[in-house]
């Protein structure tokens, strides 16, 4: 019979840095939480809690209405690292 796989607990970057409010403008913050493809993640994926993935999503839907991250990349422009340019 399969070993059941342990993964690692997920916790939420945000809680633990303490931070008070999600700018839209600070791509580094939101890049934990957009994938390759800059589709914004669950929270089952990466741990984020409620508060902080609802603050989350709203910065970067502003920030895509600023054209400071795109909404789609085709599936030949995928990049390794999205945020080198920026």
């Amino acid at each position: 019979m399969a070993e059941k796989r342990k993964y690692s607990r997920k916790y939420c970057k945000y809680t633990e840095a303490k931070i008070d409010f999600i700018d839209y403008k600070d791509t580094s913050l939101l890049k934990y939480c957009l994938s390759e493809r800059f589709k914004i993640m669950p929270r089952r994926l990466t741990g984020t809690s409620k508060k902080y993935q609802e603050m989350v999503e709203k910065a970067i839907k502003r920030a895509r209405h600023a054209a400071i991250i795109p909404y789609i990349v085709d599936r030949k422009d995928v990049v390794t690292n999205p945020f080198e340019g920026i």
